[in-house]
């Protein structure tokens, strides 16, 4: 009776892949990038969901508009970057190098941007709703949070929970 259950459950797991394949879930598989020279390169209005570009140099690298929902910029340098409009819900950005990027009217939700650099970054109208930020980063991004999120409606100084 067991061997029975087992062996159904075998040839409907076998005719579920079949039948549905990846392509019928929109999914691809991540993309990795990781340790890559990108320097420069154009990614403006891509899908790269969950994508890995740990330890890559994006220096002046175009994003804008693009999806970006989960990603990895671990230990990356994006300085000079164009992130806006993109979508970085949930993405994984600790230890990089923002500095002089543009996050204007970017999706930060739920974001990890623990020691991340973001000096002369531009984060107008940048939702960084629930994002896990340092205590000092905070402060340093309250001093010039400005403007609302076109599409979440979100202001970026509530977003950071500025006083």
């Amino acid at each position: 009776m067991i061997f029975r259950q087992v062996a159904a459950f075998l040839l409907a797991s076998i005719l579920c892949c079949w039948a549905f394949p990846a392509q019928a879930f929109d999914y691809a598989p991540p993309v990795s990038f990781s340790n890559a020279e990108l320097t420069g390169q154009d990614f403006s209005g891509q899908t790269l969901r969950q994508a890995e570009f740990s330890n890559a140099n994006m220096q002046l690298t175009n994003f804008a508009n693009a999806d970006l929902r989960g990603v990895a910029f671990s230990g990356s340098v994006l300085t000079g970057a164009n992130l806006h409009g993109t979508d970085l819900t949930n993405a994984l950005i600790d230890q990089a190098n923002l500095t002089n990027a543009d996050l204007s009217d970017a999706i930060l939700e739920q974001a990890v941007l623990l020691r991340s650099i973001f000096n002369g970054t531009n984060i107008t109208g940048a939702d960084f709703s629930y994002a896990i930020l340092d205590g000092s980063q905070i402060r340093e991004l309250c001093q010039r949070a400005s403007g609302v999120n076109s599409r979440t409606g979100v202001a970026t100084r509530d977003s950071l929970s500025c006083r």
